[in-house]
C-alpha cells in the first residue's frame, strides 16, 4: 500500500538524479555484444566504484538528505550491493550509515562494505526480518531508512542508467532488460525510457516482481522458495512504490535458472572480459538462453561484479 505522504518518482526526478551522478561519476560503457547471430549491447554497471549501479540511487538519496537528517545518519538493508552504494556515499558526504546484512551475505560484500566505513549489523535469513532490525535500529538511535528499492530517490537514482544509455546509444533502446531483486532498477529505467519494454530478468522461484506483474497485487516468495546463487535477488516481495510505476510498463519478466546464470557468468568474462557476479549476470542469461527477443537496439543490463575469487573461478572452469 502507497503511502499518503509518499511521493511518487517522477522523469523529472530521474532527470535531476542523472545530472548529479554525471557532475561525480563517468558514464559505464554501452559495450556491443553479439548473441545469436545479433548485435545488441551491454551496459556495464560491474565498472561502477563499488561494481554496481546501487551506486547510483544511493547517492541521490542520501545527497537529498536535509542537513538535519544527515546529521543522525542513515540505515540500510542489503545482501552488499546497496550496502556499498549507501556505505560509498555516506562516505563522501560524511554521514554516519548503518548496514542491516544477512548473515550469509558474500564475505567479499560484506569486508568492502567494512571498509568504506559503515557499521555492519549482521541478521539470520531465513529466520530474522530484516526491516523489523532496521526498524527497531531506527527507533533506538534515529536516522533514516534508505530502502534499497522502495524508495521513489532511490528508484529515481536508478533510472539515471536509462538516461546515460540513451545519450550512448542516440535514441531509446527497444528494450532494456534488467536484473531484477525488487524492481528499483526496472522502474528507473521504465521512467527514464518510456518508448523502452522493461523487462525484469529474477532467478526461479523468486520472480515476484514478475508474479506481482502478473497478478496486479504484490505477491510474496513461498516459505520453500529454493535455494538461488543470484544473493543480490532475493528480496521476498516487491514494494507498492515499485507495482505502480512497472504496472502496465513492464512485461511479466522472465526468470531464470544458476546453471544459465553461470554460463551467462563464463561469456560475460570470456566475450567481454567483464567479471559479473550472479545476480549481475541473470538479464544476460536470460538473453543467451533466448528467453527473450534481440534486436539492434536491445540493452543488456550487468548490474554488478562483487564475487568472491574462488566461486568465480569455479564458476568460469567449469564447462559443463
Amino acid at each position: 500500500m502507497i503511502r499518503d505522504d509518499m511521493r511518487m518518482p517522477t522523469r523529472e526526478g530521474v532527470m535531476e538524479a542523472a545530472g548529479k551522478v554525471a557532475s561525480i561519476l563517468p558514464p559505464t560503457p554501452l559495450l556491443p555484444v553479439e548473441i545469436g547471430g545479433v548485435r545488441c549491447w551491454a551496459k556495464a554497471e560491474v565498472l561502477q566504484p563499488i561494481g554496481a549501479f546501487k551506486i547510483r540511487g544511493a547517492w541521490h538519496r542520501l545527497s537529498a538528505l536535509s542537513d538535519e537528517e544527515k546529521a543522525l545518519g542513515v540505515v540500510a538493508v542489503s545482501s552488499g550491493n546497496h550496502a556499498q552504494g549507501v556505505a560509498w556515499a555516506a562516505k563522501r558526504l560524511r554521514i554516519a550509515a548503518t548496514i542491516v546484512m544477512p548473515h550469509d551475505a558474500p564475505q567479499v560484500k560484506l569486508d568492502a562494505t567494512k571498509a568504506l566505513g559503515a557499521e555492519v549489523v549482521l541478521y539470520r535469513r531465513p529466520g530474522e526480518d530484516r526491516d523489523a532490525v532496521a526498524a527497531s535500529l531506527i527507533a533506538e538511535r534515529g536516522g533514516t531508512l534508505i530502502h534499497a528499492f522502495g524508495d521513489p530517490w532511490v528508484i529515481e537514482g536508478q533510472g539515471s542508467a536509462g538516461i546515460e544509455i540513451t545519450q550512448q546509444l542516440g535514441r531509446q533502446p527497444s528494450r532494456i532488460l534488467a536484473c531484477c531483486g525488487g524492481g528499483g532498477l526496472a522502474a528507473g529505467l521504465a521512467l527514464a525510457c518510456p518508448d523502452s519494454a522493461i523487462v525484469p530478468v529474477e532467478p526461479v522461484g523468486w520472480d515476484m516482481v514478475g508474479q506481482s506483474l502478473a497478478a496486479g497485487a504484490i505477491v510474496a516468495a513461498a516459505d520453500n522458495a529454493p535455494k538461488t546463487i543470484c544473493d543480490a535477488l532475493q528480496p521476498t516481495a516487491t514494494k507498492a512504490i515499485n507495482l505502480s510505476v512497472l504496472q502496465g510498463r513492464a512485461d511479466p519478466g522472465v526468470s531464470v535458472t544458476d546453471d544459465e546464470v553461470r554460463a551467462a557468468q563464463r561469456f560475460a568474462f570470456a566475450r567481454l572480459r567483464l567479471v559479473v557476479e550472479p545476480g549481475g549476470a541473470a538479464a544476460l542469461a536470460a538473453a543467451l538462453a533466448g528467453k527473450v527477443t534481440l534486436d539492434e537496439h536491445t540493452v543488456i543490463m550487468l548490474t554488478g561484479g562483487n564475487t568472491d575469487a574462488a566461486s568465480f573461478a569455479t564458476t568460469i572452469a567449469d564447462r559443463d
